[in-house]
C-alpha cells in the first residue's frame, strides 16, 4: 500500500511518526508529509501534498483539527486518493464538514491499529 502520512515528524513520541515506523515496519511505501521537515526516519519528506507522488492508497492525518481542515481540499483535488483517514485528535466537526464540501468520505479511526499495529 502506498501511504501518505500528514503530519509526519521526527519526533519520535508523536503519532505522525509512529505512523511512519509502524507503515514501515509492515513493509508499505510511505510518503511523509511536513513543511518543515526534510526526512522523517530516513526517508525524505514531502513539504506540500501536491508534491507526493502517486497514485496513492491512503492518506491519514496527524495534524491539529485546524490545519486539517484546510488541507482536504488539497487531498481532493489530487483525485488519486482511495482512503482520507482522520486518526484521533485530528478530527472536529469543522474538519467533518471540510470534508463533505471536498467530497471526502473520511475513515475517522486510528490508521496505526487498522494495520494491526499498536501505537
Amino acid at each position: 500500500m502506498r501511504v501518505m502520512v500528514i503530519g509526519a515528524s521526527n519526533d519520535r513520541e508523536k503519532f505522525g511518526n509512529k505512523a511512519v515506523r509502524a507503515y514501515l515496519r509492515q513493509g508499505h511505501i510511505v510518503f511523509p508529509v511536513n513543511p518543515t521537515e526534510d526526512s522523517v526516519e530516513g526517508i525524505r519528506c514531502y513539504h506540500a501534498i501536491a508534491d507526493v507522488p502517486g497514485p496513492i492508497d491512503r492518506a491519514t492525518i496527524y495534524v491539529p483539527p485546524a490545519i486539517g481542515e484546510t488541507l482536504l481540499p488539497q487531498l481532493a483535488s489530487r483525485g488519486d486518493i482511495k482512503e482520507v483517514w482522520l486518526n484521533p485528535g485530528a478530527e472536529s466537526d469543522q474538519v467533518l464538514a471540510a470534508a463533505a464540501r471536498a467530497g471526502i468520505e473520511p475513515i475517522q479511526a486510528c490508521s496505526i491499529v487498522d494495520i494491526g499495529e499498536r501505537p
